[in-house]
C-alpha cells in the first residue's frame, strides 16, 4: 500500500470507532460522568469535609487528578475491547486482515478510537470536577503526555484483551478482577506515603499507581514517586503491549476460524 493509501485505511478505522461511541453516547460517555460525579460528592463533598489536607492540598483538589485519570483508563481499556471483539464476533475483523492494510495500521486505528473516547470522557469529568475544585494545572506539558500515553497503554490492553475472549463474559473479566482493584488501589483516593512501609512495598508493585502519581503532579505538583520513574514504567508497558499486538495480528490468533 501506498503512504497515501494507508492514511486512509487509518482514517477509516478511526472514524469508524468515533462513529460507534458517540452515537450511543448515552451509554458510553454519560454513565462515567455520572459516576465521577458521585464520587466528587460523596468522597470530596462528603468525607473530603471530614478529612484534614492530603500533602498541602484540600482533599478534594488531592483527588481530582485521580478521578480523571481513572475514567480515562477505564474508557480508553473498554472502548478497544469491546469494539475489537464485536469484530471478531461479527467476523468483520477477517475483512480487515485478509486485505493489505499492514497490521500496525489495523491495531494504530484501534487504539486511536480507544484513545479519543478516554480522552472525550476525561474531559468531560474535567469539566464536571470544575464544579468541585480550584483545578489549576502546575506542568501541562506532564498532563497532557501522561494522559495521552496511559490511555494508548490501556487501549493496547484492551485490544490484547479482545483477542483472548471466547466471549463476550470474557471481556469483563480482566476489567472486573484487575483493572478495577489496580485502580482503586493506584492512590486516588489516597497517598501511598500514609501507608505503612510494608504496604507501601506491595503498592509500588502496581503500575497504575505510577500513572496517577504522574497526572497528579502535572496537576498539583505534588507526588509520591520520581516522574521520570513514572515516564519509564509507562512507556516499557507500551512497547511490550504494542509487540504483543503486533504479534497476535501476524500471527491471526484467535481472529481466524
Amino acid at each position: 500500500m501506498t503512504r497515501n493509501q494507508q492514511l486512509v485505511a487509518y482514517q477509516t478505522i478511526v472514524r469508524k470507532e468515533i462513529i460507534r461511541f458517540s452515537r450511543i453516547w448515552v451509554q458510553t460517555i454519560l454513565p462515567p460522568v455520572v459516576t465521577t460525579s458521585l464520587y466528587f460528592v460523596i468522597f470530596g463533598g462528603l468525607i473530603g469535609r471530614q478529612i484534614h489536607d492530603m500533602e498541602g492540598v484540600r482533599y478534594m483538589d488531592f483527588i481530582v487528578p485521580g478521578l480523571i485519570m481513572m475514567a480515562v483508563i477505564t474508557n480508553s481499556y473498554s472502548n478497544v475491547v469491546s469494539s475489537f471483539y464485536s469484530a471478531k464476533f461479527q467476523r468483520s475483523v477477517e475483512e480487515i486482515l485478509v486485505s493489505p492494510t499492514p497490521n500496525w495500521i489495523i491495531l494504530s486505528g484501534f487504539v486511536t478510537g480507544g484513545v479519543v473516547r478516554g480522552l472525550v470522557v476525561g474531559a468531560a469529568v474535567t469539566v464536571v470536577s470544575l464544579f468541585f475544585s480550584h483545578l489549576h494545572v502546575y506542568d501541562p506539558w506532564v498532563s497532557v503526555s501522561v494522559v495521552l500515553l496511559t490511555s494508548v497503554l490501556f487501549s493496547l490492553g484492551g485490544f490484547i484483551n479482545s483477542v483472548f475472549a471466547r466471549n463476550f463474559d470474557d471481556i469483563s473479566i480482566v476489567p472486573t478482577f484487575v483493572l478495577t482493584p489496580l485502580t482503586y488501589l493506584g492512590g486516588v483516593f489516597y497517598s501511598v506515603a500514609m501507608l505503612p512501609a510494608f504496604w507501601r512495598r506491595i503498592s509500588l508493585g502496581n503500575p497504575i499507581l505510577y500513572m496517577i502519581n504522574a497526572f497528579r503532579y502535572g496537576f498539583l505538583g505534588i507526588t509520591d514517586i520520581n516522574i521520570w520513574l513514572s515516564y519509564g514504567i509507562i512507556m516499557f508497558f507500551i512497547v511490550i503491549l504494542t509487540a504483543i499486538s503486533l504479534h497476535l495480528l501476524d500471527t491471526g490468533y484467535g481472529m481466524r476460524s
